[in-house]
């Protein structure tokens, strides 16, 4: 079989098995009453079920699991990453079953991370691919979860950034479990947009960053600083809006670790009273990124990071615009009356 076509019945292999669980996850969470209500901290309005990820966990273990047959010399790399991404989604999964402490989930993390970190180590990585391993996954992971609050969003998000990647690898491991990532994605993203009748649930927001933090593990090591960050770009509409929120939080003296509604595009959805323009135009940022790092990736080690330093400077003064388009307090939610 050409490589092309392999490629497409590997995505859609993927985007059904990722449709089928989701749906199956949709019945599941009904009739055990797994549903996220409507409130101040939350921006939605309808009850909506929840757990519906669990499809992206499933596609990337089968891909991993097909990837460590037929690679055997990845073999070790898969299964300590696999054990990560099960811990990761299994915590998660519980999480959505009945809430738990932010500190054991936290822990769990951690846990998963070292595991991330091992699989880097057992690919011939030195200590800073060990180290850039384990602060990926520990990022990426909570990053996801903290930017999963509209209708599509983190999703279509990782979408973009996988199949980014994936191009960008060409090849390996990378490319196949970027596939892999976008096919779940895709399988999931028809029952969460325009209009969500499931949530990733925070078994599916952790694992689409456990996902993503593979890739970056995988197709950045041994690549040398300026080389990983080529490989940010992509990360970046996400990470500034993650990171300036959470910084603001932290100096405002708040529960950071606490639901709430004040990101940029959380702001912005209640201003426009919709989730999809929103949901839309962060794709088109990581799009954009994206195109930016291709245009950048033979460039020098200047150009390089002063591309990514412009978009940092830009996406930062269109994060301060964006939470200046609408008083937030935390208190209310105007999207969940004017939305839906």
């Amino acid at each position: 079989m050409a490589p092309a076509a392999q490629a497409l019945a590997w995505m859609l292999a993927g985007t059904v098995l990722g449709a089928v669980v989701t749906a199956l996850a949709r019945a599941y969470a009904l009739r055990r009453r797994l549903v996220d209500l409507p409130g101040e901290r939350r921006s939605h309005q309808a009850a909506t079920p929840r757990g519906g990820g669990v499809s992206i966990v499933l596609v990337l273990l089968a891909a991993g699991g097909i990837l460590a047959v037929v690679a055997p010399g990845e073999r070790p790399a898969c299964l300590l990453a696999g054990a990560g991404l099960l811990l990761v989604a299994g915590i998660g999964w519980l999480d959505d079953h009945r809430p738990l402490p932010a500190w054991p989930r936290l822990c769990v993390h951690a846990l998963s991370a070292a595991l991330l970190a091992a699989a880097a180590w057992s690919r011939g990585g030195d200590a800073l691919d060990v180290s850039v391993a384990f602060a990926s996954a520990l990022v990426l992971v909570n990053v996801w979860n903290f930017m999963d609050g509209i209708d599509g969003i983190a999703a279509m998000q990782a979408l973009v950034v996988a199949v980014a990647w994936a191009m960008l690898a060409g090849a390996g491991p990378v490319w196949w479990l970027g596939l892999a990532l976008a096919a779940g994605a895709l399988g999931f993203l028809p029952f969460n947009f325009p209009r969500a009748r499931i949530f990733l649930g925070d078994v599916g927001s952790g694992a689409l960053g456990y996902g993503l933090a593979m890739l970056f593990t995988v197709g950045s090591q041994g690549g040398g600083p300026v080389a990983r960050v080529l490989w940010v770009l992509p990360l970046l509409p996400f990470l500034v809006d993650a990171s300036l929120t959470l910084a603001l939080r932290i100096l405002a003296g708040e529960a950071w670790w606490r639901p709430h509604v004040r990101h940029a595009y959380q702001v912005w959805a209640r201003t426009l009273g919709s989730h999809v323009p929103v949901t839309l135009a962060y794709a088109a940022a990581a799009v954009l990124a994206s195109m930016l790092m291709f245009l950048v990736r033979s460039g020098t080690s200047v150009i390089i990071i002063a591309a990514c330093s412009t978009f940092l400077a830009v996406g930062a003064l269109a994060w301060n615009r964006l939470r200046g388009a609408s008083p937030v307090d935390g208190s209310t939610d105007e999207l969940g009356r004017r939305n839906r």
